[in-house]
Parts: C-alpha cells; structure tokens; sequence
C-alpha cells in the first residue's frame, strides 16, 4: 500500500488547526468535485483522496492515530 501523507494531499502544515484544515479543504473540495470539474477525469478521484485526508485529519483522534503510525494507523484502529 502506497503512503498517502494527508497534509501534503490538503496542502497544510502539520501544526495546522481545524479551521486551517476546513478552509483548505473547501477551497480543494469545489476545485476538484467531479460535478464542478467535469473536464479533468481525474477530479473524482483526487476529489476522494482530498476528502479521505479531511475526515482523518479533521477527527482528532484519527489524526492522533495518523501521526504517530502513518498510513498504517487503520490496522491499529481497535488495537486500544
């Protein structure tokens, strides 16, 4: 499985705070939305992945899981 590094995916800094975090993924979310950008086939799925990074780091305890495990931080989700 390839890493996926959410805060490089929404273009914010890893001490970024939720409004940050919200700005950002708004500004993305209209640029890329698949009903908006109906001329780049790939805005569906990069659409995903912004909206993946925003529920992960938007949650705080995901995104406590995120930095301390990376991308492996799914497998150990129900390891606490």
């Amino acid at each position: 499985m390839e890493y996926k590094d959410y805060y490089k995916i929404l273009g914010v800094k890893k001490t970024s705070g939720k409004d940050e975090l919200k700005k950002q993924y708004r500004k993305l979310a209209r640029q890329y939305h698949p009903d908006v950008n109906t001329a780049d086939k790939s805005a569906g799925a990069r659409f995903g992945e912004i909206s993946e990074a925003y529920e992960v780091l938007s949650d705080d305890e995901k995104r406590k899981k995120y930095d301390a495990l990376g991308s492996d931080w799914e497998k150990y989700q129900n390891s606490e």
